[in-house]
């Protein structure tokens, strides 16, 4: 695994930052509190997003309500992409899980789940939170750790990640397993079926003959029973279709009643129908009637317009323009009687000029007495003549009123009865059809009258055909097949019942018999067993040592080859790890030195190369290759720069090819200066700038 790039928000003193890594020797360098711890606990937190303490006050900036980490890293010529979020909620801090996500390239292979981020990531690393923790990342002050530690702590906490500690365990267990099987072959051998197989096989003999004779009556007994069955069953329908045949009777003679019900109310309903049509034929004469005597009527009122000139036939319409048209010349004849008087009038003026005077009335000339006298003789005839005319327009004009009258009463009541004759004949017409269908409905019914009394002697003859004393035959018939069948049915349910405890003694026998022989022979499989069990916790406890004194012989080598290449040109340090992985330096005179009596610089350079050759090992024994990632904080602690003790340190670790990347967070710049890669953090306002001093 390699780490490319770590993206940081809201982290310690990081608001917004981004790191980029490389291949090799990659060194954060910095004053104190400038943020170069702060990316390696943010790489912890995005990896596995457990605390290291009981909480995340440590990693969240303060005044910050949410934070993010993310770390984008390489395996086997992939890519891949982890993001982990913080969020603040109330006065607690805890992960927030929409933002965790982990991408393969672009494709999202797990989401908000930690549990599947976890174990995507072990697919792929190989690593799991102990093993980084413990391995890859050597915290600050953490380095002697192990040095440090008593010989048996040392021993158990390295066994454990050796996986050497499941071997005790196993045989720890095992043990607990073989009390187990002793204990359950001291209950078989005082079992009673296992003691008493011999009288149980005896006893399932005896059940079986009991159960073969058993078997043969049964046999009898269900034929019986199929005879009876038989018989209830004929008997049963027998009856049934005699009930059956009661029953239809009996709705026979319901019928009969209702039928004869139904005869009584159609005579009624007939008789009613007989009284309502001589009503309705007494109404039709009576309109009949009245329309005949309003027809005489019109004839009259029809005779008296044509004797007076006016044609009968006309309708009411054009009988109405006549009206008008009398009308019309009633006011021509008045007007020409008003214009003759007034002729008459103005004659009579002129006559009367003339007498007084002898002018023209009209021109006003003198007149002589010859034409005086002549003019007033025309004035008087042409006013006799007026007169005349006068007389007569008054004779035409009377006589005009007066047919006028009798046309104008004729139009009158003629319209009036002509209304009256269409009611009549709309009436009649509906008096008639209601006569029409009731005479129907009168046929209707005496039809249906004369079916029912059809209907009614059918019903009395099928009444008569059946005898109820043959039902009763039926039910004794059908009582004793019944008990008959009862008899055998409750005798055979007493065999069958029989033979179930038959079979169920012989189930019980015959399963502690099986239990027996299956305990006998888990008898023997134990005693094999626990003798197999011996073994192997004899072979637990001889293959443990063997492993540790392997694994120890290859950490001193790894940790020789670690510390030889960390010493350079001073004098060489000789490794010895006993068998609690406790390292020993050999002096020249032969003698073992302890940790304690080393000087802080070679105790720091020694606990360098043993945690390098501790991880190297782990990581071949649990993923099946070597260490490729490692994080230092303060790696050169007890070490001076008077000595040279850093710069050695820095360029040894610049020649240590084996791991791939290695990540150390220092505050020396001697020992930066070793680094293929340096970046620089400041703090700004209490803010970290992150720079890249050497690529």
């Amino acid at each position: 695994m390699k780490i490319e790039i770590v993206q940081l928000e809201n982290i310690r003193s990081h608001v917004k930052s981004t790191v980029p890594f490389t291949r090799g020797f990659n060194c954060l360098v910095g004053g104190l509190g400038c943020g170069k711890s702060s990316i390696l606990y943010a790489v912890d937190f995005a990896l596995f997003g457990e605390p290291l303490g009981r909480s995340f006050e440590y990693l969240l900036r303060e005044g910050a309500d949410a934070g993010k980490v993310t770390v984008q890293f390489t395996q086997s010529g992939k890519t891949y992409r982890l993001t982990r979020g913080l969020k603040r909620r109330g006065r607690g801090i805890s992960q927030d899980f929409e933002e965790l996500k982990l991408f393969e390239d672009e494709a999202l292979l797990a989401s908000m789940k930690g549990d599947a981020i976890a174990e995507q990531f072990k697919a792929i690393t190989g690593l799991d939170k102990e093993l980084y923790r413990e391995i890859v990342w050597v915290r600050q002050e953490h380095l002697k750790e192990l040095l440090d530690a008593a010989p048996r702590e040392r021993q158990r906490r390295l066994d454990e990640l050796f996986g050497l500690a499941d071997y005790e365990i196993a045989w720890s267990n095992i043990a607990g397993y073989q009390r187990e099987y002793e204990g359950e072959k001291r209950a078989y051998e005082k079992d009673a079926d296992v003691v008493g197989l011999e009288k149980l096989s005896a006893e399932y003999n005896q059940l079986t003959g009991e159960f073969a004779l058993l078997e043969v009556e049964l046999q009898s007994a269900v034929g019986r029973l199929a005879g009876a069955k038989k018989a209830l069953e004929d008997a049963d329908a027998k009856l049934k279709r005699l009930e059956e045949k009661r029953l239809s009777v009996e709705a026979l003679k319901r019928k009969e009643a209702q039928v004869q019900a139904n005869i009584a109310n159609a005579r009624a309903v007939a008789a009613s129908l007989v009284q309502r049509i001589e009503g309705k034929q007494s109404i039709v004469e009576n309109l009949k009637q009245r329309q005949s005597s309003i027809e005489a009527q019109i004839s009259s009122f029809k005779s008296r317009m044509e004797q007076v000139g006016v044609p009968a036939n006309l309708p009411l319409e054009a009988l109405r323009q006549q009206m008008v048209a009398f009308d019309d010349r009633v006011s021509t004849l008045k007007a020409e009687q008003e214009a003759t008087l007034r002729n008459i009038q103005a004659d009579q003026k002129r006559s009367e000029s003339l007498s007084v005077e002898s002018r023209c009335p009209l021109c006003l000339q003198p007149l002589d007495g010859e034409y005086k006298d002549g003019l007033m003789r025309r004035i008087q005839g042409d006013n006799a003549e007026r007169q005349r005319a006068i007389v007569q327009l008054r004779g035409e004009l009377e006589e005009l009123q007066r047919i006028k009258a009798v046309v104008a009463n004729a139009v009158s009541s003629l319209q009036t009865l002509a209304a009256r004759v269409e009611d009549l004949k709309l009436r009649l017409s509906e008096e008639e059809r209601a006569l029409s269908e009731l005479s129907l409905e009168l046929e209707a019914k005496q039809r249906f009258e004369a079916e029912l009394h059809a209907q009614l002697e059918a019903v009395q003859f099928e009444v008569g055909r059946f005898d109820l004393a043959d039902v009763e035959v039926a039910r004794v018939q059908r009582e004793q097949a019944f008990k008959q069948y009862y008899l055998l049915d409750s005798d055979l349910r007493t065999k069958e019942n029989r033979k179930k405890d038959l079979l169920r003694r012989l189930d019980e026998v015959k399963e502690r018999i099986d239990r027996a022989q299956q305990k006998l022979e888990r008898m023997g499989k134990i005693a094999k067993t626990i003798e197999l069990i011996g073994g192997i916790r004899d072979a637990y406890r001889g293959i443990q040592p063997k492993l540790r004194s392997e694994f120890v012989k290859v950490l001193r080598n790894f940790v020789q080859q670690v510390l030889d290449g960390l010493v350079g040109e001073a004098p060489l340090l000789n490794v010895v790890v006993d068998e609690t992985y406790t390292p020993y330096v050999k002096s020249e005179s032969g003698g073992d030195r302890e940790v304690a009596n080393l000087s802080g610089g070679e105790r720091t350079l020694l606990a360098f190369a043993y945690r390098l050759g501790l991880g190297q090992l782990i990581m071949q024994s649990r993923t099946g290759h070597g260490l490729s990632l490692l994080l230092l904080d303060e790696p050169t602690e007890s070490l001076g720069s008077e000595d040279g003790s850093i710069e050695r340190l820095a360029e040894a670790i610049s020649r240590f090819r084996a791991i791939e990347q290695i990540i150390a967070v220092t505050h020396s710049e001697a020992f930066a200066e070793k680094a293929d890669h340096v970046i620089v953090l400041e703090k700004e306002a209490g803010v970290s700038k992150v720079s890249i001093q050497k690529e």
